[in-house]
């Protein structure tokens, strides 16, 4: 019997190789752009030409499972200037060349809240959690 027969093909996905949260819509424009600049292992760039046109823009790697990706991939420029104004996103050190600049963009991580002021209901449980502990 030739092991060929029951050898998969090299384009079949092994089982358990998908993964639900790709199936999955994001549940908005903004947290997808987010989800991505959030993320250390991609870094986001916004290219802006002389004539004021902003591209953002990061580097897809290939995915060996579905082979996808090796690539340049753009983000939504209208829904990543809103979250710029937003105060949502920061931009790095401009790059400058003849006839572009280039930023690193950056998530803005927000503090968390103090406890003072936290609901009297939540700090309680907090306090109680915290006594316990110690």
């Amino acid at each position: 019997m030739p092991l060929t027969a029951a050898a998969r093909p090299l384009t079949s996905v092994p089982r358990g190789a998908r993964h639900r949260s790709r199936l999955v819509e994001p549940v908005s424009p903004e947290a997808d752009v987010l989800r991505v600049v959030a993320d250390a292992r991609t870094p986001v760039f916004v290219t802006v030409r002389q004539d004021g046109r902003r591209r953002y823009s990061y580097w897809r790697p290939l995915d060996s499972v579905t082979g996808r990706g090796g690539c340049y991939a753009a983000l939504p420029t209208a829904v990543c200037d809103a979250l710029h104004a937003a105060g949502r996103i920061t931009l790095g050190e401009p790059i400058a060349d003849p006839d572009r600049t280039t930023y690193r963009v950056g998530v803005v991580r927000t503090p968390p809240t103090p406890v003072a002021e936290l609901p009297r209901q939540v700090r309680g449980r907090r306090e109680q959690a915290m006594s316990r502990a110690a």
